[in-house]
């Protein structure tokens, strides 16, 4: 694991140094071997007839062939895809996602694979649910699109007053904001609830303007529950890190300043004829004995998927998952890049990167279940079994040993503000990515199809 770095900070209401102790914030170091950004290399020179010695994606139904190199990848799956290519669009850095279209009659399926009519009856069910419940968001939201910007209004918000965050919590009984700004005192900054379960409060600036919470601050909710009284991690956390000697993860306010901010240079590539993708996993992809960078990924590896002529790239294990070996799909925080490989700064970088190269980027989103974690995960977050899952045995997976989300449980929201969002789980995360990392789609687990926005 990358070393530590302890930031400190101006205002009086907590004093950080480099020790590992209560009340101290950790972030990844910048100054680690494994996180520094060193200069870029020199422009990799691919042949020209790099074309000719890979394979073609075969695009009308056949078996796609294997790219064949002598070149050892370690940790690294090889394999070439003829996924999904009529929906890839170009998308600008930062442009506004296009208005999603209005379902259809379901039907046209079956001409395009006709072994599904002998499950007709209930895929038919199913896409009714879905019809049901999109015309409820398109009346009362303003659309899908417009209800999956949650992130927009949930956890922690930054404006020119002060922060704001918000929690959907409806089984607390009370809820307060602590953390290393506060001294973790819950009587200092406590939450107000309004009529829909969220919890909210409002920090203004400091005298000086700075802010109330200074980025990489540890920050968590107190809430009192049905369960007893906890401390969790907000569910749209940005970013959570494990500090040495520590078993559970720490939520973190993710704010850099301006001058820290990773700024895209390079344009999301343009769609490809075909899409030939290299699926892979940042940590393992090291021949080294040890967990890889996103700066080691960016410098040593994408050159290397380039070479082999491929034109996008598919990261696994992004979100954070506080128990390794589980591959990344037992998330505890859906909208935080796990630390383990660096900042989002740095990852930012890595897409940048590969940008440059002409790559695509995919990442995996893991959808319909989520660690059994109550401490640094979802599980009982407000104290309850049915918060954002089935309750009951219907929202245990018994291969996997996790949870799994209630997706038909939703709410008509306030004209102003939509409260129960996590039925959106993955477009609320794949719009924050296209936003804030600038990936080009999405591969939902389970259902097997890569996305290409």
């Amino acid at each position: 694991m990358p070393s530590l770095l302890l930031r400190k900070k101006d205002s009086s209401r907590a004093v950080l140094s480099r020790a590992a102790s209560p009340g101290k914030v950790l972030v990844p170091d910048g100054e680690s071997d494994d996180l520094a950004s060193p200069a870029q290399p020199e422009e990799l020179q691919i042949p020209e007839d790099i074309e000719e010695q890979t394979a073609e994606v075969n695009m009308t139904g056949g078996t796609a062939e294997k790219l064949q190199s002598s070149e050892p990848t370690q940790g690294i799956v090889e394999t070439i895809t003829d996924g999904v290519t009529k929906g890839v669009k170009e998308l600008v850095v930062g442009e506004k996602p296009r208005v999603v279209p209005k379902p259809g009659d379901g039907q046209k399926i079956y001409e395009i694979d006709p072994t599904l009519k002998d499950f007709r009856s209930h895929l038919d069910y199913r896409y009714s649910e879905y019809k049901r419940i999109r015309a409820a968001i398109d009346q009362h939201e303003g659309g899908l699109e417009a209800f999956s910007r949650g992130y927009e209004k949930l956890g922690f918000t930054r404006s020119a007053e002060g922060i704001t965050y918000r929690e959907w919590a409806p089984g607390a009984h009370s809820a307060a904001l602590v953390g290393d700004f506060n001294n973790w005192n819950p009587n200092a900054d406590t939450m107000t609830r309004d009529d829909y379960g969220v919890w909210e409060i409002f920090l203004p600036n400091n005298a000086d303007g700075s802010s109330a919470i200074p980025h990489g601050s540890r920050v968590k909710i107190r809430m009192d529950t049905p369960s007893g009284v906890k401390d969790s991690i907000s569910a749209w956390i940005k970013f959570s890190v494990q500090a040495p000697g520590e078993i559970p993860f720490n939520g973190i306010y993710y704010d850099p300043p301006e001058e820290e901010k990773y700024v895209f240079q390079h344009p999301q590539p343009k769609r490809p004829e075909s899409l030939r993708i290299y699926e892979s996993h940042i940590g393992m992809s090291s021949p080294e004995p040890k967990i890889n960078s996103y700066a080691n990924f960016r410098d040593e590896v994408l050159p290397r998927i380039k070479r082999l002529g491929y034109n996008a790239v598919q990261i696994m294990a992004i979100q954070e998952h506080s128990y390794y070996a589980s591959f990344g799909y037992h998330v505890t925080n859906f909208f935080a890049p796990s630390s383990r490989f660096g900042t989002p700064e740095d990852l930012k970088s890595l897409i940048d990167r590969a940008h440059e190269l002409g790559l695509l980027v995919l990442m995996d989103i893991v959808h319909s279940h989520s660690s059994n974690n109550t401490l640094d995960g979802l599980n009982g977050f407000d104290g309850t079994d049915t918060h954002y899952f089935h309750g009951g045995p219907r929202g245990h997976h018994w291969m996997w040993d996790s949870r799994l989300f209630n997706y038909g449980s939703w709410e008509v929201c306030s004209s102003d503000f939509c409260h129960h969002i996590w039925l959106t789980v993955p477009v609320n995360l794949f719009l924050h990515m296209l936003i804030f990392y600038s990936y080009a789609g999405i591969e939902i687990l389970t259902v097997k199809r890569e996305m290409v926005a």
